[in-house]
């Protein structure tokens, strides 16, 4: 009776090997993806930690019962009050100082807005000589410390009677302002193409009405992203705001918080309800519209 042999061939007994080669580097290249991942996800939970770990215990902080202030170590509320969001409307008018700064940050957006368009418009579309040295003039003019230029500007505004006005805060942060809105504007007009721009002036248009027409509504994010930038750092200047201003009928947020602290006592409570209150409808409108802020700050840097 023949005996019939049932061991693989030889081509098989090498492609096992193979195989499970093939299998360990997959497996591998599968852990080092993970690994990856979750490597990512702690790094962007640590980011996220330490930036929005201050506001949310400043938020916490606003509603602790005052005999929870001074613990040690920090504890969170024994109970929820919300009197240190009552003291600051009811003791002091705080809502002066909202007034104030709303007042003050819109109108400083608005001429940024006018006056970067039409400057962002001409640094980015038209070619005359000198054209890069003014804008680095321009970039170098917003490098200067605060600090160093408060004394002068206080004296001369004295002389022409403009202190404890809004306009007092509002041209120094037009000048500050303006070389940020300038620079991102700028950079966004550059990448919308000339073509759209040449259609409109072969069917009459003028360059001003091919800005409003054509080149404004096409870019609509970088003029977002501008606004939200300036409007921010008009939001929380407090040198200006400081040294321009000693009356309440034009102080701004920042300012008023710096005021609450008396000689013998510093109002933990209140000042972290005051910061909230300055804080939140920022982080609000941010959150809102990062889609918008993102766009803006990404198309600037692609070529259209």
């Amino acid at each position: 009776m023949a005996v019939t042999s049932t061991s693989p061939a030889p081509s098989t007994l090498l492609s096992i090997p193979g195989e499970k080669r093939e299998h360990r580097t997959m497996t591998s290249q599968r852990l080092v993806i993970i690994a990856g991942k979750v490597l990512f996800g702690v790094l962007a939970l640590l980011i996220v930690v330490w930036s929005v770990g201050p506001f949310l215990w400043m938020a916490i902080t606003s509603i602790k019962p005052d005999r929870d202030l001074a613990t040690l170590p920090p504890i969170l509320p024994t109970a929820v009050t919300f009197d240190h969001y009552r003291t600051l409307f009811e003791g002091r008018p705080f809502y002066r100082y909202i007034i104030n700064s709303t007042i003050v940050a819109s109108v400083t957006t608005i001429i940024c807005l006018l006056i970067g368009s039409l400057a962002g418009y001409a640094f980015g579309r038209l070619k005359f000589p000198g054209r890069l040295p003014l804008l680095l003039t321009v970039l170098v003019v917003s490098m200067f410390p605060q600090i160093a230029i408060v004394a002068p500007i206080y004296v001369r505004f004295q002389q022409l009677g403009l202190l404890n006005t809004y306009q007092a805060m509002i041209v120094p942060y037009n000048t500050f302002a303006l070389p940020l809105a300038i620079w991102v504007l700028t950079s966004f007009f550059r990448s919308i193409p000339g073509e759209l721009e040449d259609a409109s002036r072969i069917d009459g248009s003028t360059r001003l009405g091919a800005l409003f027409r054509v080149i404004l509504p096409l870019s609509a994010p970088g003029l977002f992203t501008t606004a939200i930038l300036v409007f921010i750092a008009a939001w929380n200047e407090f040198l200006f705001a400081l040294t321009l201003t000693s009356s309440i009928d034009h102080q701004t947020i920042p300012v008023g918080i710096a005021l609450l602290p008396a000689m013998y006592h510093v109002p933990w409570g209140n000042i972290a309800a005051a910061s909230t209150i300055v804080t939140l409808p920022l982080v609000v409108m941010v959150l809102i519209c990062q889609r918008w802020i993102v766009r803006g700050i990404v198309a600037g840097a692609l070529k259209g």
